[in-house]
């Protein structure tokens, strides 16, 4: 890809609460015409690779091992969660590797590409806003966010509280995000939103 295609490209970051429609966005983007990657689904990939899937549970033990013998990613999630020194150090075992995948997605992607995405659920706790021209907050009131993850994960409120005790406070990732788009539980309304959204950001960061 030359400089000047990669700059037409802008690459961008979605940020927001739990249960906040992130993913929701990252689907709006991709029938926009952007090339979205899904830090999740890149995950589950590399925790599939066979030498990843041994350090990992080399390093997080047993308890952490599916009787297939993959990586019971349910029990590996509350293992992170609860131990910070662990959690750092399955990071430096992965995060390298989503690294490149991200970078091999990015650079296959069709010139027509209208802008890069990138689908991550810790965009801000993991530095990947620095490879971002933009950073778009979806920005969901509490007890929608609440009711999503009511339905989706069995969550209460003092569980989704305790999740996000562990984050990077709300109001702060929405200031350092460049955008902002309200998601109010109207899929119209988001869908026009985040397409306004996206055609300021290619605006400002086309080059001149």
């Amino acid at each position: 890809m030359s400089p000047t295609a990669a700059r037409a490209r802008p690459t961008i970051g979605i940020a927001g609460g739990i249960g906040s429609g992130k993913s929701t966005v990252a689907r709006i983007l991709a029938r926009l015409g952007c090339e979205v990657c899904i830090s999740d689904d890149t995950a589950r990939a590399v925790l599939d690779a066979p030498e990843v899937r041994a350090a990992v549970i080399d390093r997080a033990g047993a308890g952490v091992r599916a009787p297939d013998g993959s990586v019971d990613r349910a029990a590996l999630g509350r293992a992170l969660f609860a131990d910070p020194a662990l959690r750092a150090d399955v990071e430096r075992i992965m995060h390298p590797r989503i690294e490149a995948r991200r970078r091999a997605q990015f650079a296959a992607a069709p010139l027509s590409t209208r802008a890069l995405i990138i689908d991550a659920p810790l965009l801000f706790e993991v530095g990947l806003e620095r490879e971002c021209d933009a950073v778009l907050f979806v920005d969901t009131p509490r007890d929608l966010r609440l009711a999503r993850v009511r339905a989706s994960r069995g969550w209460d409120d003092a569980e989704l509280a305790r999740r996000e005790a562990s984050q990077i406070p709300l109001e702060e990732k929405r200031r350092r995000s460049s955008d902002l788009v309200a998601n109010t539980g109207d899929p119209a309304a988001l869908e026009a939103a985040v397409a306004a959204a996206l055609d300021a950001i290619i605006a400002r960061t086309a080059p001149t």
